[in-house]
């Protein structure tokens, strides 16, 4: 491991190098895309634009725009030098699955879940061309020899390839040169209407590009391709379906092709010279399969989920696997043998599960944690996280440390019961202890035995009891079965009170009934629920019974007389574990919306939200001293919290929660609507966030500061020129702490701090009473030549958005005037020195280059000259010896 990235809470949906490989686009769930430096592991640019999943990115091949699909169906390009949004592109619809930047031409070719692929042309900002040849979503596409062919793959095992024909600018070779003159009668009339139609329809679509269908290579995987991509090259093309296979093949470059093709052409002279025929030569054309050849098929040790391939250039290909399962695997593949063939060179898989852990457990000392998924068991240790022990086991529902931490015991899906000794690692015995799964097991609070509940309607009492072993004279550890409770429905969950009198079980009924322990008498039944209890626990003092349930309410219960205190509407989803914390009446909770959240039980009340994982929180543990919360979910990822000495404030994060609503709220509302822009198919690039609406607050009260400070320096000027002397002028604390500014210097300090990506939508939310300001103020930097750039992107956009209101009002005609004459000044003036500069840096390059070639040949020079004096050496040492 080299370097982590470290992102905010959402998940990363997507990756994209630079093309120069200093940087790397990530893009996440919420829509967001952060750009990285991969020097100093730093996210530099943050691109806030889209309203659900980033899925697909994508640079263009000089790194200075950054293209970017996502579920939201629109299509952005940002500016990634000037850090902003260019503009935002829709038409399709549905959620956009890959994004292509051709090279040579301006153009963009995008694919969606809606069966289409569109092109696009980025110097009008229109899509002049469907493809409609797709009868399923369109999951992948790839670019290939030199960008002249396009390969698509949808739900099916087909690969369709495409021709892509550039169109020159004027006349396309395939158009008729005359039209056809039209007569006079109705029906020539509708003719010449209906030709006319067509042509406006035909016109468009193929004035830049042609693009026809060649024909189809077949996959092997029968299911949808999920990821297809080529090397740097293009000279190698990789898919894989929802399967463990990566098909591998080769394309042919053009001296490739030409060489088959001769061979082809010779093969052909041949064969007729020997069937002496005399016609003349067929036209001899390459298959498609023979362009394009399958290499290989590379199996993996599981599903694929994505890859990246490079080529050397000795011609060996190497391949990375992220697989479903956690892993990450590295194949070579020799493309010079006669039968290529992948060979795993690597494979990262740390101490992690491969598939959810369902169970966790914390051993009695708080220093071991236990978590079990379906093949195996782990020991953590939790001041290191690093995993001490893995052992084997079937899929594990339920555990926990046998007193003392030297084994453990787990609870299966198929009913058994398994003891593990931690110091050797091996499984120690296993007994059939219910016909269904063991969905809970609790340790007697006297820890001289245990309790097991299944879905075989039985509750099972354990007892542990030493065991001599033939094979050797030592005792071992053994669990010996000793009474049984029947019920009339599946058991859920099993708890017992602390002072061991009382067991509570959690049925399929949606019940739970508890039972005295002795005598296993029944005592109370809690119902109230409306799906069934899956999770519960008993407070440190008997008093309390707390439950959870898939009907994403958790009950609070006296234990005396069975009466619900309060019902709390817990999580969005299923409630799946709950925990009191030791020694108190709070407890924590854990959903399938994956939260884990803090609740106090005598108050009734939420105390905090954990956020972190990405998916369903199926199970966690407290620590016995309380300080430690271990989580594992269905992300793959196990997260260990842990108690801080910071006091907690209820308003505070009450505050907090309301203000993340808030921020929530203003990302769903609907995006502003820009006058004088048409609502077709291209629009802003950025949305609408709290951090533009707080740009925006922050320049009007930067200009009502300069309204404010205006207004106070004529009033002293008049003061002055009333008592006839220099009064002293008092200076506004913000100006001060700024270093004595001008209050219109302040404005543009604020101004200049409005990143560049929320430049526009912060203008936007602007009310057009500042705006009249903000020209003037504009006018005055421009002529004195600062921030020249920043200054006419704003004023642009400030004319396109409020142009109605600008040139209906007489007040601003002056200022419009000025800002014309000195913006075209100084912009040409900026222009000049831009260009200036460009051709002396030419110059310098041009002077490097040609002296690097002097030194270059002085050097070989000197090579040959020193080769020829040891060559004059040997010879005459030759010599002497002959």
């Amino acid at each position: 491991q080299v370097l982590i990235l470290k992102g905010l809470k959402q998940e990363v949906s997507c990756l994209c190098p630079s093309p120069d490989g200093l940087n790397l686009a990530v893009g996440y769930e919420d829509g967001s895309i952060r750009v990285f430096s991969l020097l100093s592991g730093e996210a530099n640019i943050t691109f806030n634009g889209h309203k659900a999943a980033v899925t697909a990115l994508q640079y263009d091949h000089l790194g200075g725009r950054l293209v970017s699909g996502s579920k939201d169906t629109d299509i952005i390009v940002w500016d990634v030098i000037n850090e902003s949004g260019l503009y935002r592109l829709k038409g399709h619809k549905d959620a956009v699955t890959q994004v292509l930047f051709l090279k040579e031409k301006n153009l963009l070719v995008t694919s969606g879940k809606d069966t289409l692929v569109k092109w696009w042309d980025l110097d009008t900002q229109h899509c002049f061309k469907t493809l409609v040849g797709h009868r399923t979503e369109v999951w992948g596409m790839a670019l290939i020899s030199e960008e002249k062919r396009l390969i698509t793959g949808s739900a099916d095992s087909e690969l369709r390839v495409w021709d892509i024909a550039y169109i020159q600018e004027g006349k396309d070779p395939d158009e008729p040169e005359s039209k056809k003159s039209k007569g006079s009668s109705p029906g020539a009339e509708e003719n010449a209407e209906e030709d006319e139609t067509l042509e406006l329809d035909e016109c468009p679509e193929e004035r830049l590009v042609k693009c026809s269908k060649v024909g189809s290579i077949m996959r092997e995987g029968r299911d949808r391709v999920v990821t297809l991509a080529t090397d740097q090259t293009g000279k190698i093309l990789a898919c894989h379906g929802t399967d463990a296979v990566l098909e591998v093949f080769s394309v042919l470059s053009e001296e490739e092709v030409q060489k088959k093709l001769e061979k082809k052409m010779k093969k052909a002279k041949k064969k007729a010279k020997q069937n002496s025929e005399e016609e003349p030569e067929r036209n001899v054309e390459l298959s498609l399969q023979e362009e394009i050849k399958r290499v290989t098929n590379i199996r993996a040790s599981s599903k694929i989920k994505s890859f990246d391939l490079i080529l050397s250039p000795k011609g060996e290909l190497k391949i990375v696997l992220l697989l479903q399962n956690n892993i990450i695997e590295s194949y070579n593949l020799n493309l010079s043998a006669q039968v290529p063939q992948a060979v795993r060179a690597s494979k990262i898989s740390i101490g992690g599960h491969r598939s959810d852990v369902r169970t966790l457990a914390f051993s009695s000392d708080n220093i071991a944690i236990l978590s079990a998924a379906a093949e195996s068991v782990k020991i953590w240790n939790r001041s290191t996280l690093q995993c001490i022990r893995t052992m084997d086991c079937e899929y594990a529902l339920c555990s926990l440390f046998v007193p003392g931490d030297r084994q453990v015991i787990i609870g299966t899906k198929t009913g058994k019961l398994q003891l593990y000794d931690l110091a050797s690692g091996s499984l120690m015995e296993t007994i059939n202890a219910h016909d269904g799964a063991v969905w809970s097991i609790a340790l007697s609070p006297d820890q001289r035995g245990f309790v097991t509940g299944g879905a075989d309607k039985c509750v099972k009492f354990w007892e542990f009891e030493l065991v001599k072993d033939e094979s050797s004279v030592q005792k071992r550890l053994s669990m010996k079965h000793v009474r049984v409770l029947q019920l009339d429905e599946d058991v859920l969950c099993v708890r017992y009170s602390p002072n061991q009198k009382l067991l509570a079980v959690s049925l399929l009924d949606c019940t739970v009934k508890i039972f005295y322990i002795d005598t296993l008498k029944f005592f109370l039944s809690l119902y109230g629920h409306k799906l069934p209890v899956l999770c519960m626990d008993i407070s440190y003092d008997g008093t309390l019974i707390a439950t959870g349930s898939a009907d994403r309410n958790v009950k609070i219960w006296g234990l005396d007389f069975g009466d619900c205190h309060r019902s709390l509407f817990a999580h969005d989803d299923s409630v799946m574990y709950l925990q009191f914390v030791a020694k108190s009446h709070l407890f924590f909770t854990a959903g399938k919306d994956s939260k884990i959240k803090q609740w106090d039980a005598d108050k009734f009340e939420h105390i905090q939200t954990l956020e972190g994982h990405h998916q369903e929180v199926w199970c966690l543990a407290l620590s016995p001293n309380g300080d430690y919360v271990v989580s594992a979910s269905h992300d793959k990822s196990l997260r260990l919290w842990e108690r801080t000495r910071e006091p907690l404030v209820l308003e505070e994060e009450r505050e907090m929660q309301r203000e993340a609503e808030y921020e929530e709220s203003v990302a769903k509302e609907e995006q502003p609507v820009v006058a004088g822009e048409m609502q077709g198919e291209t629009g802003l690039a950025g949305k609408k966030t709290i951090e533009t609406i707080k740009a925006a607050e922050r320049i009007m009260e930067a200009i009502e500061l300069y309204r404010e400070e205006t207004a106070k320096l004529k009033e002293h000027k008049a003061i002055c020129k009333a008592a006839g002397k220099e009064v002293p002028f008092p200076v506004n604390p913000i100006l001060r702490a700024y270093g004595n500014i001008t209050p219109s210097a302040y404005v543009l300090e604020v101004f200049k701090k409005v990143k560049s990506s929320e430049l526009e939508e912060s203008l936007l939310v602007l009310p057009f009473s500042y705006v009249p300001d903000l020209l003037r103020l504009f006018n005055e930097y421009i002529h004195l030549g600062s921030e020249v750039e920043l200054l006419c992107r704003a004023l642009l956009f400030l004319l396109k958005i409020h142009f109605g209101q600008i040139t209906s009002n007489h007040m601003l005609v002056t200022v419009i005037e000025n800002l014309k004459k000195t913006t075209i000044s100084r912009v040409s003036e900026a222009r000049d020195v831009l260009g200036f500069n460009m051709a002396g840096l030419q110059y310098l390059k041009r002077e490097i280059e040609a002296k690097d070639e002097v030194t270059f040949f002085a050097d070989a020079t000197d090579r040959f000259e020193e080769k020829k004096r040891k060559r004059k050496k040997k010879e005459k040492m030759v010599l002497a010896v002959l």
